[in-house]
């Protein structure tokens, strides 16, 4: 908790991308050709003319936060208004795209008639609607005014660039497998697991001060050649602060048996892992262990009283009152992620302040890590300079230096990884992650908008995820090498700097009504009680439960949510329903217009989809995986002109695709083509999707008329597909 009081104090607020996204859309000229009303364009001048204002005192505002906690109140405030000003710009370029694909549909050949306004009572009271929103967000807006003057906030010409701030890109080196001054540490363990039998060390304890490295250290262990034939069974399992031991206890046995458990009594689950280890000899690793209550120690240590002899149980915990000399070893950590190389033979002038750095790092490998990352093959010696001298040094008396060495990471880090990384505050600690699936949420935010094309966006999106690696802000997961984790302090600071934006449903804190974007872990029953407060935060613009556990278990969702709460956020851009078992997916899906994401997967009773999500104009990311009752796809797809991922792995006894799916021309992900014999449902339905990339499936072959062979060739010319699998 000292911690995370330390990080609020000096989190920093940036808001400049949301400031020039904004700018952004107020100028493009769809927008000003559709608001052909005066008093619509004076209102959108007055809006610009304003954020404009703000923009010239950002630069001065954003750097004085760290000191003066009046600027950091103003900012915060400035944040929310942004965000306000993001949705209703959204919504207003939402309803230009639907205009322009209803004008296309009658067949207008005028791009001036598509934009002509308004041709209906709604359109008029559309325009009446947006204008007072815009003038009421320019009022809020000028409200901030006397305190920005107050602040006395020096001002700047308002010329962002608008080019990504480029830094070298990361070597190929896996600079994780360089762990130094470990080798005495990682042997003595070996030796307790290896030679010793003796009951008394059953229990191995790795002990030390967060960011110490104690986990990589049991990673070490874990993984070395010598012990993969000497225990029967390995299992891994995080704890971190919420020591629940049915969900501990759950973990291990799915580990061991690589089968989800849907069992909900925490009796018989301890009785089938107690089945599990029975004759075998085992090694568990229980990491981040922070509980000390003997009771749930007792309990969970049940199933291992008729163990094998030999088995093993390595436990990492923290004790703050243990020390750290470990300079020496940190240098060379610090050397590796900077330069990729364990010394300063190749660059000798960097040596003296390298040291410097590390010795303000308290000899701790996760502080010597990320800062070797944000200086990663910079090796101009100012800028290294910079870093040892930087005021930020001086924000924290944090015994272990993590506070400062961690801020100062993400202080450099570029405002477009900013962004990114703030979002992630929606990750639970110790939920293991895809590369894929962060790209996906962040492109539905629109972290991704400096992309020249569509088709551009996911590359740009792997682009930031490698450099926030790199920075060591993501790491590999220990139990697999396709995941990714965040180190807890990474996720607390990720939380300092989201602020009140984002919110993880844990424990008993009350949600901010200017939250945004909100996570939990789903459980087998989610109810009223576990969502109350949440009907405040109306603004959200993510939805996203997760799971912890392995395997696909089915979650049930009770119906007030689904009538009560979803409906009433119309400001979503992610919505996750993955797991629930819900028969029908509810209409007001198809009134949530700013939504770019929706996740239906794993959803075992489905069969059809209702005809409204055809109207989700900007849906971009459709994921119905492991839906495997589905048949049948809205019947107008065709309508979702952004679609760019779909992906219905898994849908066995889906019929057919969708009728004129060959208008879906910024398609870039399709997981499977199901081939039918109605019209519309052909291979040549392929053939206009250019974009498509990657691994694509094609069943229903025996609905093809000509010769297979010369309609895959000539598929295959026609597309970047990487892959066909015919079914």
């Amino acid at each position: 908790m000292a911690f995370l009081e330390a990080l609020s104090a000096i989190g920093e607020v940036a808001i400049s991308k949301l400031i020039d996204f904004s700018l952004d859309k107020l100028a493009s000229s769809g927008l000003l050709q559709f608001a052909t009303e005066k008093k619509v364009h004076d209102e959108i001048h007055n809006l610009e003319k304003e954020l404009k204002q703000i923009g010239r005192v950002l630069d001065d505002a954003e750097e004085r936060q760290l000191k003066e906690q009046q600027v950091k109140d103003w900012l915060i405030d400035l944040q929310n208004l942004a965000f306000d000003v993001e949705d209703v710009l959204d919504e207003f370029v939402t309803e230009i795209g639907r205009r322009n694909l209803m004008m296309e549909r009658r067949g207008s050949s005028s791009k001036r008639s598509r934009l002509n306004i308004p041709y209906s009572f709604n359109d008029v009271l559309f325009n009446r609607d947006i204008m007072s929103k815009i003038r009421d967000l320019t009022a809020k807006l000028k409200d901030l005014e006397p305190q920005r003057n107050k602040l006395e906030l020096r001002m700047t010409d308002f010329e962002r660039p608008r080019r990504l701030e480029e830094r070298p890109q990361p070597t190929s080196l896996k600079i994780e497998n360089h762990v130094y001054g470990r080798d005495k540490d990682k042997q003595t363990i070996l030796d307790l697991l290896l030679k010793s039998d003796d009951e008394r060390n059953f229990v191995i304890p790795i002990v030390g001060m967060a960011g110490i490295g104690k986990t990589t250290l049991a990673q070490l262990v874990y993984n070395d050649a010598s012990i993969q034939h000497h225990f029967h069974l390995k299992a891994w399992a995080c704890v971190s602060d919420d020591f629940d031991v049915f969900r501990i206890t759950k973990y291990i046995l799915q580990s061991i048996t690589s089968k989800p458990c849907n069992d909900n009594d925490p009796n018989k689950v301890q009785e089938k892992l107690q089945r599990e280890l029975s004759g075998k000899k085992f090694l568990i690793v229980l990491d981040d262990v922070w509980n000390e209550n003997y009771h749930n120690w007792t309990i969970l240590q049940a199933p291992f009283k008729m163990r094998t002899q030999g088995s093993k149980i390595i436990v990492t915990t923290r004790n703050h009152g243990v020390s750290s000399t470990m300079d020496d070893d940190c240098l060379s950590v610090f050397a590796q992620h900077a330069m990729g190389a364990r010394d300063f033979e190749g660059h000798p002038s960097l040596k003296e302040v390298a040291e410097k750095i590390v010795r303000k790092c308290n000899g701790l490998p996760l502080a010597a890590k990320t800062l070797g990352g944000l200086l990663r093959t910079n090796v101009d010696l100012h800028a290294w300079e910079d870093i040892l001298e930087s005021e930020i040094w001086k924000l924290s008396k944090d015994q272990s230096s993590i506070v400062p060495v961690l801020h100062l990471s993400y202080h450099h880090v570029p405002l477009h990884l900013k962004r990114c990384f703030m979002y992630c505050a929606v990750i639970p600690k110790d939920y293991e992650f895809e590369k894929e699936e962060i790209i996906l949420l962040w492109r539905a935010q629109g972290f991704l908008q400096e992309a020249r094309d569509k088709q551009c966006i996911h590359d740009l999106g792997h682009k930031y995820f490698d450099d926030l690696v790199s920075r060591s802000l993501f790491q590999v997961s220990v139990n697999n090498n396709s995941r990714f984790v965040m180190h807890d302090l990474i996720n607390d600071l990720a939380q300092s700097v989201a602020g009140e934006a984002c919110f993880k449903i844990e424990g008993s804190q009350q949600i901010s009504k200017h939250a945004r974007h909100l996570s939990y872990i789903a459980e087998d029953f989610d109810g009223i009680k576990k969502f109350e407060g949440i009907y405040e935060a109306q603004h959200l613009r993510t939805f996203l439960p997760l799971r912890l556990s392995s395997g696909f278990p089915t979650y049930h969702l009770t119906n007030h949510v689904l009538t009560n709460l979803l409906p009433n956020l119309r400001c979503l851009r992610a919505l996750s329903l993955e797991g629930y078992q819900i028969i029908m997916l509810p209409d007001f899906v198809g009134d949530l217009k700013l939504l770019r994401y929706l996740n239906f997967s794993q959803n075992r009773v489905i069969k059809c989809l209702h005809e409204s999500l055809s109207t989700l104009h900007n849906l971009e990311t459709f994921l119905l995986k492991g839906c495997y009752n589905l048949e049948k796809l809205p019947s107008e797809m065709e309508k979702l002109v952004n679609l760019c991922y779909l992906d219905i792995a898994g849908a066995n006894k889906l019929e057919s695709m969708a009728s004129n799916f060959s208008m879906l021309t910024n398609l870039q992900k399709l997981s499977i083509f199901v081939l039918g014999k109605e019209k519309g449902h052909k291979i040549r339905e392929l053939m206009n999707l250019s974009n498509l990339r990657g691994e694509l499936c094609i069943s229903g072959l025996q609905n093809i008329a000509e010769p297979r062979d010369a309609r895959m060739a000539r598929l295959s010319n026609k597309s970047r597909i990487g892959n066909l699998k015919l079914q």
